[in-house]
């Protein structure tokens, strides 16, 4: 017999083991569960609903919604939810409980607009991967979202890795037109984090807030911050790319080209062996210009949105 239910201490464990079953091509730990879902400041139990057979999850759905902001100056989107993640073990599929689970979360989210999985800080995937998870995708669509872009996960080798000619000649062109690329001193952190999140996203800035290396930034700078890149910057993994962004009135400069090759030239320094992120637009310029500097799509995702 299957009961569906609140989160409970104790579960953890077998929800770990649960998932990694259910979702192989994006396992996960017991510390990622505790540090990105449980010690969210927006956990509430209530919402991890989780099937439970003899005593150990056989499938779950989270549903979350905002108790504290995002950010400072940021409020608690009030009519947003959001369902990071849910599954069901193989040997319970075919009987709807997925559909229960994700039922039992939404009603937990109370009527608002859900979105599917572009929760942050701590999301899992940026979207449903509809090549890996295919009866998942289907699921999603039978409960009524629908999707409202495709970002791309691309990947790219450091192994031999040489900055191009073009990247210092373009670099060596805007120093003698006043600019400067360097890592911030500690003093530039605030400007950082107030651009990264006005001119981009509050979790951009909040991201450079718990960034624990200045090393591992780079910022353009002419008469204040007009751009960044970081690595290492999600979890502590080094070879996590991002977040980046120009000054959208600085672009056509080239100064995206020259952070990225000064940021992967920092990475190859390091000895990482490549270099990754989860979501960028395949068309965006961001995407040509990962595209032009060999990064491969390696996933799509579709963020998808439940309406009120």
């Amino acid at each position: 017999m299957v009961t569906v239910r609140a989160f409970a201490a104790g579960d953890e464990g077998s929800l770990v083991d649960a998932w990694n079953r259910s979702m192989p091509g994006d396992p996960t730990t017991a510390g990622w569960l505790r540090d990105c879902v449980l010690l969210d400041p927006n956990f509430d139990p209530g919402g991890l609903r989780v099937a439970v057979a003899d005593s150990r999850v056989v499938g779950c759905a989270y549903g979350v919604r905002r108790r504290t902001p995002l950010a400072p100056g940021t409020d608690l989107e009030p009519g947003m939810g959001w369902i990071p993640f849910f599954f069901v073990a193989p040997e319970h599929r075919g009987r709807g409980l997925g559909r229960r689970l994700m039922e039992e979360a939404l009603g937990f989210l109370d009527g608002r607009t859900v979105d599917f999985a572009s929760y942050t800080p701590g999301y899992v995937l940026p979207g449903a991967d509809p090549e890996l998870y295919p009866d998942g995708f289907r699921l999603l669509g039978a409960l009524g979202f629908e999707t409202l872009y495709s970002p791309v996960a691309m990947d790219r080798t450091l192994v031999g890795y040489v900055a191009p000619d073009e990247a210092g000649e373009l670099r060596a062109a805007r120093e003698a037109e006043g600019y400067a690329f360097r890592s911030p001193v500690d003093g530039e952190l605030p400007e950082l984090i107030r651009f990264a999140a006005e001119e981009f996203n509050p979790d951009w800035g909040e991201a450079i807030r718990r960034h624990a290396n200045p090393d591992r930034m780079v910022i353009a700078t002419k008469g204040g911050i007009v751009g960044f890149a970081l690595y290492g910057a999600y979890r502590g993994i080094p070879e996590r790319f991002g977040p980046f962004g120009v000054d959208p009135a600085q672009r056509g400069t080239g100064l995206g080209k020259i952070l990225l090759h000064l940021t992967m030239t920092r990475m190859r320094a390091e000895g990482l062996h490549s270099s990754w992120f989860l979501w960028t637009g395949e068309t965006s310029p961001a995407g040509h210009l990962y595209t032009k500097a060999g990064y491969e799509i390696t996933r799509r995702f579709h963020v998808m949105r439940r309406p009120a």
